[in-house]
């Protein structure tokens, strides 16, 4: 479990920002000037909405503590690379959805051990000075800012070596994200069996009222139909991944809390089974040119 925590989590979270790195250009981020509407639409769904929607699940269900901080340590971070693929599928804004892929994961740097001192503060009595904040932060700056960085230089500086490498990188950070949700699951399995009949419901509820708020969102500040299944599935995929390598820099400092880690080991695979069927449908219903 250990080895888990300090060496595989990190570089399997590593090798998946390097890979959202390598899809992102400068020009992604120039959308920001050009359209920045459906953007900050997206960010703020992303980074207010998602964490609200699971702070109200948590205390609606009265999930127990521990279970509640990994609700939340899930619902603040980012939206997962998963998301540019599916957006693509059902043929949603993809530029839209890789901006707010890589605005949001590189701004979690900042946010998210904020966030996750402040929830850890209310739910099992961790201040930020015992989390150590800053700590978490240099931490979440190594293995994702860096690798992020390195990803967009080599697509900007090397974009021939950049189109060889892409595909294996993302075919081995999705390999390493399923065997990281495997092998987080399978030592936790006791746990998971306890806490399954609490923790499913309030999973599958949130990936489903994710998408439906986060779409219903997006169309009442006038985003238009594509742009707005772009924010639904980036707001209901998240870097589960993050959560994992969060929760066990949390649970070490919090006495060996590994229930911590469970909504994002499980929700890497129920955020599937909510959002796929959807997709689908999604991908049949298009509206008609007006």
């Amino acid at each position: 479990m250990e080895s888990l925590a300090t060496v595989w989590l990190p570089l399997a979270l590593a090798i998946v920002m390097f890979s959202l790195g390598l899809g992102l250009s400068v020009s992604d981020f120039q959308r920001l000037v050009r359209r920045p509407k459906p953007l900050v639409i997206g960010v703020a769904v992303q980074m207010v909405g998602v964490p609200a929607l699971a702070y109200a699940i948590v205390v609606l269900l009265d999930l127990p503590r521990d279970l509640a901080l990994g609700m939340m340590i899930l619902a603040v971070c980012p939206g997962g690379a998963a998301s540019n693929v599916l957006t693509r599928y059902v043929g949603g804004d993809v530029a839209l959805s890789i901006s707010l892929t890589g605005l949001v994961n590189l701004a979690s740097i900042f946010t998210v051990p904020l966030l996750v001192a402040f929830f850890a503060d209310r739910f099992i009595g961790i201040d930020a000075a015992s989390l150590d904040v800053t700590a978490l932060a240099i931490s979440m700056f190594n293995v994702c800012a860096i690798p992020v960085i390195i990803g967009l230089l080599l697509r900007h500086f090397a974009p021939r070596l950049t189109r060889r490498i892409e595909g294996a990188v993302s075919a081995l950070s999705h390999l390493l994200f399923a065997v990281i949700i495997a092998a987080a699951l399978a030592l936790s399995w006791t746990v998971l069996g306890d806490t399954i009949g609490t923790l499913a419901p309030a999973l599958l509820a949130f990936a489903a009222v994710l998408l439906a708020t986060a779409f219903a969102t997006a169309r009442l500040f006038r985003a238009s139909h594509e742009e707005s299944i772009a924010i639904a599935i980036e707001a209901a995929i998240q870097n589960t991944t993050m959560g994992l390598a969060v929760a066990a820099f949390v649970a070490e400092r919090a006495g060996g809390m590994t229930v911590l880690g469970l909504p994002s080991g499980a929700y890497g695979i129920m955020m599937y089974l909510v959002c796929v069927p959807v997709i689908l449908s999604l991908r049949q219903w298009q509206p008609r040119p007006t």
